[in-house]
Order: structure tokens, then C-alpha cells, then sequence
């Protein structure tokens, strides 16, 4: 699924100007390495069902490993150990070690000894965890994923000067961790390198289970269709305390939302959560929401936050254009794209602004090989909008009780009518500050 860095930027999904992303949430890397493996997952969303339901199934194994991983006890301090073993330069340790030259390398070469054996226990450790790692899907023949990871590591521990160390719980002969010492720094050096790589990969791994297991999300039912297709059973946002929850069916026949709803009603949260909900499924691992069931989408675009270049001279309309422009360009090719849009050209006045959105609404939704999320202020244009029949209309509503405001974040069917901005300037104390002047 294609994506751009405005997408990522405005579904929150990485770190960003004192902002902390969705990925930083979904982090349970045991290790540095796994978590840019992790960073890989989530920058690069799968674009086939096969790969995708791939994914999912290993997932749905580890996470019936859960607990058994969790025993594992090779940490970011064993990874770094080991990275600086390969890194540092020893005194030569010879091929061939007696006892009385190993202690005479011990005595001699205080330093270098005691970081070999040091490096040598965490080693071990890293030998020992990946050997039990694939006893536990030895088994698993029917998924690509875990059986490529088994075969491969399988076939790299597959050494006779490895066998003895699967089980020994300590070393402490200054011969043998010699011995080890000049197996893994000259004759294993690659290989060892090659099971870090398949470690924090397998770390990654345990990190989207992990998350999918903290934030209670749900694996996605995949359909096969050449028309897109989206249903969501109360989605909630995986970040925001006691969200409520809210179901969408985008179909061929129904492919657009028109969303509308007072300021800090809901409207923004629940795009975003459709989008992350869109491309955490395409990650492979599960979302946020109880039910998901879809089709691949070739493309995720949005135009949630529009900037305004003041030193490039770019104004915010003129953004907003462009994006939209982009937009248009991008899924006139007659692929699945998942569209979202928030809050259309607030950077000019209002009755532009209404000409704008409406014939921008009305080309987009000629091109039913995609489906649309629009969100806006400008409830007037519903009106001119019901004769297209793929277009379905909700919002979120705002009761007043004693010039209080009370947000349902309840998706309903129709069109906002709340007027609330001039209660909110009266409430906040502005009008009264405003007529003293």
C-alpha cells in the first residue's frame, strides 16, 4: 500500500516535534536492533492479501508463545555486548589453547580476557534463547513467516561447537572460553551476526503481538474484491482514555462519508482512527476496532493537517490546493485508495470555501474505485450533495444543557446542525472581556 511521508505524519504514527507517534506505543522491543526492524514493519505497509494474511497467521503463533518468549533473556545490554565484541580489537588468542596458556592469556592479558569471556556468556545466552525459540515452532510447517525464521536459524545452529552449548548452563574454564572466544571471532563471526539479525527480527515480531495483546486489537477478515470495501465495528482510537467506540461500512455502492459535527466533537479522532485502523491492517498485525473486514488498498492519502509556509511564502489555501491536487492525481488511475480528508479549505472565506468543497466533493466521488472520509464545517453544501447516491451522511452531536456542551462521539446518521462557536466564545469568558473594552 502506497503511502506518503504527509500520511504518516498525519495519522501520528511516528515521533514528531515533541509529539509521541502511535509506533512509539506499539514498542516492546526487547533490543535497539528490534526496534528498527520494528520502525521497517511499520514504514512499509504490505500491498498483497497473501503476504498480509502471512503476517497475521505468525503473529497469531507468537502469541500463543507469548509467555514462553517472555523467558527469553537476551537483552538490548546482551545485543550491544555482543556488536562490541566483533568491534573490539583482542591480543591474538591462538588457534589451539593448552590449560597453561589459557591462564597465562588470563594473567598476561587481564582486559582483553575478561571482556572475551564477558562477551562469551552473552553468546551463549543468544545461542541458548534462539535454539529454544525454535523448538517452540519447530512444528509450524503451514506459515512461510515462522517456518523461513526456523529453517534459517535451525540450519546456522546447526554446528558441532554449538551443540554443547544449547544446555551448559555456565562456562567458567579460561580454556574452554577461549576456545569459544576464538570460535566466535574467527570462524563464526558472520553466522553470529546473521542470528542477531534474526533475533531483532524475531523481536519486532513479539512487539506487534505484544501490542496487538496490550491495546486489545482484532485481527482484519481480508475479502478479495476489485472495488474497495471497509467495515469497522467500534473503532477506537488506541491512544485516547475510554474512547467510544463507532462502526462504518464504506461499500462500492456507498463509497463516501460526509462527516459533519461541532469543533471538538469527535470528527478529526474518528478520521484518524479509521486511518490507523486502515493501515495497521496492512501492516499484518491487528487493529483497533472489534470487527475489521476489507479489502487491499493500493494507496492511503490524506489531508488532515495542511501547513502554512509563511517563510516560503506559501499560504495555507494555497497547501490545501495542492494537496488536493496531489490527491486527485494519485487516484485517477482506477485503484483501491483510502482517502481522507479533514476539514476542507479553511484557508479562505466562506462562500469560496463552499464552491471549493463542493466541486471538489462532486469529482471525487465519481471515482468509486476508492473510498472517502471528508469531514467540514460547511453543512450548507449537504444539500446539493443527496443526489448522489454513494454519498452517506453522519455526524457527531453536541447537546447544550445550561449553556454547557456535552459530546456524545456517537456516530449518527444526517447532518450536523450545531452552532456552537459563539456559546464557547461567551463560556471561555470572551464576550464579556470583549464588551468591558
Amino acid at each position: 500500500m502506497q503511502v506518503d511521508k504527509i500520511t504518516l505524519q498525519d495519522l501520528g504514527l511516528f515521533d514528531n516535534e515533541g509529539q509521541i507517534g502511535l509506533a512509539s506505543h506499539l514498542n516492546f522491543c526487547k533490543s535497539n536492533g528490534g526496534q528498527l526492524y520494528l520502525n521497517q514493519y511499520l514504514q512499509n505497509p504490505l500491498s498483497e492479501q497473501a503476504k498480509i494474511e502471512e503476517r497475521q497467521e505468525a503473529l497469531k503463533l507468537i502469541l500463543l508463545q507469548l509467555e514462553q518468549m517472555e523467558l527469553m533473556k537476551t537483552s538490548n545490554g546482551t545485543c550491544l555486548i555482543i556488536e562490541k565484541f566483533f568491534e573490539t580489537s583482542f591480543k591474538t588468542i591462538p588457534t589451539q589453547i593448552s590449560i597453561p596458556g589459557a591462564y597465562w592469556y588470563q594473567f598476561w592479558e587481564k582486559a582483553d580476557y575478561s571482556l572475551i569471556k564477558y562477551s562469551v556468556e552473552h553468546l551463549v545466552l543468544l545461542i541458548q534463547d534462539l535454539h529454544q525459540w525454535t523448538l517452540l515452532f519447530e512444528k509450524e510447517k503451514k506459515n512461510p513467516v515462522m517456518e523461513g525464521l526456523v529453517k534459517n536459524i535451525g540450519s546456522l545452529l546447526q554446528n558441532e561447537e554449538l551443540d554443547h552449548l544449547k544446555q551448559k548452563q555456565k562456562i567458567t574454564s579460561p580454556q574452554e572460553i577461549l576456545q569459544l572466544g576464538h570460535f566466535f571471532l574467527y570462524r563464526y563471526k558472520h553466522n553470529t551476526k546473521a542470528l542477531l539479525a534474526y533475533f531483532y527480527e524475531i523481536d519486532a515480531l513479539y512487539s506487534l503481538a505484544k501490542a496487538h495483546q496490550q491495546y486489545q486489537f482484532q485481527f482484519p477478515h481480508w475479502i478479495n474484491d476489485t472495488k474497495p470495501y471497509l467495515e469497522v465495528e467500534n473503532a477506537k482510537h488506541p491512544l485516547v482514555n475510554n474512547a467510544i467506540g463507532n462502526d462504518l461500512t464504506l461499500s462500492p455502492e456507498k463509497n463516501f462519508l460526509f462527516l459533519t459535527g461541532a469543533n471538538m466533537a469527535g470528527k478529526s479522532t474518528f478520521i484518524k482512527t479509521m486511518g490507523i485502523v486502515v493501515y495497521l491492517s496492512h501492516i499484518g498485525m491487528g487493529a483497533p476496532a472489534k470487527k475489521i473486514t476489507l479489502t487491499v488498498m493500493d494507496g492511503h492519502i490524506t489531508n488532515l493537517n495542511i501547513a502554512d509556509y509563511v517563510v516560503e511564502g506559501e499560504s495555507y489555501f494555497f497547501n490545501e490546493v495542492q494537496r488536493i491536487k496531489n490527491t486527485v492525481l494519485k487516484i485517477n488511475d482506477g485503484k483501491k485508495n483510502c482517502v481522507l480528508i479533514d476539514e476542507l479549505f479553511k484557508g479562505t472565506n466562506i462562500l469560496d470555501a463552499m464552491k471549493c468543497s463542493t466541486k471538489v466533493i462532486e469529482g471525487l466521488q465519481k471515482l468509486t474505485t476508492s473510498i472517502y472520509i471528508l469531514s467540514t464545517h460547511l453543512y450548507e453544501i449537504s444539500e446539493h450533495l443527496h443526489q448522489h447516491k454513494n454519498i452517506q451522511f453522519s455526524f457527531f452531536e453536541t447537546q447544550v444543557k445550561d449553556k454547557e456542551l456535552h459530546f456524545q462521539y456517537q456516530l449518527s446518521p444526517g447532518i450536523s446542525q450545531d452552532r456552537i462557536g459563539y456559546l464557547i466564545l461567551e463560556r471561555e469568558g470572551v464576550v464579556q472581556l470583549l464588551d468591558a473594552l
